[in-house]
């Protein structure tokens, strides 16, 4: 299960995204808390949020991607992550100050967003570089077991830091923790990278790794597949604080645990994900299943009628969801060429966290409109009526060539 830190760099990377990665889910549950202090509690103003925060994705992710393809990925995420870093300080010291308005909250978020969305792609990218291609299905439910022990970690510790000393310090202690990342990045043995041949400089290279996209019918299933999912389905960290607050009467360390339930769903999933990896299958049949028992269970947890009742609900919908991210992601990247992948998962990451401020807008306005029950429900249907119609049209696929797809589909 954790074959991929055998590999020095690997293990390297994956120490400090653990403590990094804390601090960034408690930055998330304290940004979100404070926009709802400054606000006065408006879903409205949170989905706004969100919005400017994910909205840089629409428009530097592609770009991003053909950028990791071109250069060394190793300092291109010491730079991001170092500008990352800083935006946690500078929103801490606003808050603790006691100047911080809605407005610099509002812009902050877009500036963190900016340098996200160049970081994500080239961090998908560099996976491979770190473990090999033989590897790298285990390295990807690795990062995402980091990425959810954080998730479980980091809002409880929010939760309890806020109440007692308030968020500015919250955002102070994200700051520094991007140091860890950092520091593992520079220490790399960069000669045991399994680094393949950069992409050429010349014209027309964002347009030819969307031919290349483009090309593979099956293909295009998955990334508008990962685009429902994660547009519609997956807004929860938004959604969660106005439940908490607006529905069961909670504060902040009430809505820090629903993110932990959710996080102790995703672990539980990844870790699934990490035990399958060496064994042979079919990762697209996954794929399509997760996303469909991802859709049915986050539509009937929506309706559950109390606070623990809900909570405990959110287990499911993380396995179910985590199967379904690391399958979607382990597929793409194992089914292109090397001097594609960057620009390919630029493209993957525009699809899955591009729909982000179109998904915390409408989340924000079915709050309002039809209560805050609304987005869970009506975003679950989405991703499951989404899984149902990929599945339909990859079977299709298979059926018409021959083969199946990406992979067996069974």
């Amino acid at each position: 299960m954790f074959a991929s830190l055998r590999v020095r760099n690997y293990r390297f990377y994956a120490s400090g995204q653990v403590v990094s990665l804390t601090g960034t889910w408690m930055q998330r549950a304290a940004q979100d808390w404070l926009v709802l202090e400054l606000s006065g509690g408006s879903p409205g103003s949170l989905g706004v949020a969100v919005a400017l925060q994910f909205l840089p994705t629409l428009l530097l992710t592609l770009w991003a991607g053909m950028i990791a393809d071109r250069f060394d990925k190793r300092r291109l995420l010491i730079g991001t992550q170092t500008a990352l870093g800083a935006c946690g300080l500078l929103l801490g010291l606003l808050d603790v100050s006691g100047i911080a308005q809605l407005w610099q909250v509002y812009a902050l978020c877009f500036v963190l967003g900016c340098f996200s969305a160049v970081d994500a792609p080239v961090r998908q990218s560099f996976v491979v570089e770190m473990v090999g291609p033989g590897q790298l299905t285990n390295a990807v439910a690795l990062n995402s077991m980091t990425f959810n022990l954080a998730r479980i970690v980091g809002p409880a510790i929010a939760g309890m830091l806020i109440t007692a000393i308030g968020t500015g310090w919250v955002f102070l202690l994200n700051g520094l923790s991007s140091a860890a990342v950092v520091g593992g990045l520079w220490l790399m043995n960069t000669a045991e990278l399994h680094r393949g041949n950069r992409a050429p400089k010349e014209r027309g290279q964002l347009a030819a790794g969307l031919r290349y996209v483009r090309g593979r019918p099956d293909l295009v299933v998955v990334m508008v597949l990962v685009f429902c999912v994660g547009t519609f389905g997956m807004n929860f960290e938004s959604v969660f604080a106005v439940i908490a607050r607006n529905v069961f009467h909670r504060e902040a360390d009430g809505y820090g645990l629903l993110i932990t339930m959710l996080a102790v769903g995703t672990l539980s999933g990844a870790t699934l994900a990490a035990r399958n990896s060496g064994r042979s299958g079919s990762r697209m049949r996954v794929m399509v299943l997760g996303a469909a028992a991802f859709g049915l269970l986050e539509a009937a947890g929506s309706l559950m009628p109390t606070y623990w009742l809900f909570a405990v609900a959110l287990i499911p919908v993380g396995i179910a969801v985590m199967t379904f991210t690391t399958s979607a992601n382990s597929t793409v990247q194992l089914a292109v060429e090397p001097t594609m992948r960057g620009r390919v998962m630029g493209l993957y990451m525009l699809l899955f966290l591009g729909g982000k401020p179109l998904g915390g807008l409408a989340s924000g306005w079915l709050a309002e409109v039809l209560g805050p029950r609304a987005p869970l429900l009506l975003g679950g249907l989405a991703s499951l009526a989404a899984a149902v119609i990929g599945g339909l049209v990859l079977w299709r696929v298979r059926r018409g060539s021959g083969v199946a797809p990406l992979g067996r589909l069974g």
